[in-house]
This record gives C-alpha cells, sequence and structure tokens, in this order.
C-alpha cells in the first residue's frame, strides 16, 4: 500500500469570519475585553460595590471575561500575523467552552446587577447616597461585553457542530 493510503485524510475545519484566527473574531476579542474592562473600572470607581454580592459577582466576571477575552485576542493576533489558522476540533471545542461558561457568568452577573440597580435607583429612591450612575454604567458595560462575547460562543460551536 501506499503512504497516502495508509494515513487517513486530516478533515479541515472551515475558516469563517467571527472564528478564533479571523480579523472578526480578533474585533470581537478585543470588544469583549473592552467592555469587560469598562464594567471593571465603573464599578471599581465606588467604593461600597463590595456590600453587595451582586456585584461582587459582577466585579469577578468581568474580570474572568477580560482575561478569556485577553488571552484569545493575542492569539488571534499571533494567528494572523504568521497566517496561521485555528481551525482544529480539539481548539474550537475549547474555544466553545471557554466562550459558553465565560459568556454566561457575564449574562448573570450583569442581570442580578440590573436587578439590584433597579432596585435601589427605582424602588429604593436611594441613588442620592448610593453610585446608582456607576452601577448602572457597569451594568450596561457588562451587557455589552456579553453582546459581543455570545457570537464568538454561538460561531465556535456552530463551527464545531458542522465539523462532525
Amino acid at each position: 500500500m501506499t503512504e497516502a493510503a495508509e494515513a487517513p485524510a486530516r478533515v479541515r475545519m472551515k475558516d469563517s469570519q467571527g472564528m478564533p484566527g479571523t480579523h472578526l473574531g480578533l474585533a470581537l476579542r478585543l470588544f469583549q475585553f473592552l467592555f469587560a474592562v469598562a464594567a471593571l473600572c465603573a464599578m471599581a470607581a465606588t467604593n461600597d460595590f463590595t456590600s453587595v454580592t451582586a456585584f461582587c459577582y459582577l466585579v469577578a466576571a468581568v474580570i474572568l471575561q477580560s482575561l478569556w477575552s485577553l488571552c484569545l485576542a493575542f492569539l488571534d493576533m499571533y494567528a494572523l500575523l504568521v497566517k496561521r489558522s485555528l481551525s482544529n476540533c480539539q481548539v474550537t471545542c475549547l474555544f466553545a467552552i471557554g466562550d459558553g461558561i465565560t459568556s454566561f457568568l457575564t449574562f448573570a452577573a450583569a442581570t442580578a446587577s440590573a436587578g439590584i440597580t433597579i432596585l435601589i435607583s427605582n424602588d429604593l429612591s436611594l441613588c442620592k447616597v448610593n453610585h446608582c450612575a456607576n452601577f448602572e454604567t457597569a451594568t450596561a458595560m457588562a451587557f455589552f461585553s456579553w453582546f459581543t462575547a455570545s457570537p464568538s460562543f454561538l460561531l465556535n460551536l456552530w463551527s464545531l457542530l458542522s465539523s462532525k
């Protein structure tokens, strides 16, 4: 038998925009990072966010989101610079799992913080003694980070499922 007949052909995944290692994928990662850092900065500008569990959860979630997005942005930049494809089933599975976890954590933290922010501002009318503008800004930035993380998760999941 020939050498080509002995070794099975490797299946290569199709590169679509928004996937890791593409320009749109890098843009999504950078926006995820920027929005997560903006949420973190808005929340850190207050001195009493630690008194509310939902706000502490938001800070933890956006820290995780920003670290994940920054690491993958560097990986995307490297792949683009050396013109290397990241279309591998194992890599895509890792990205899909990581994007899913960070996306759901960010969404849960943003909704919990939105609930507390609405309670403070509308129901209790305590905005004069609290930092409602910072809380609202941090919550909005967390939602924006989730809006940009969700396409990454869905594209990776779709690519992973369509390659099988």
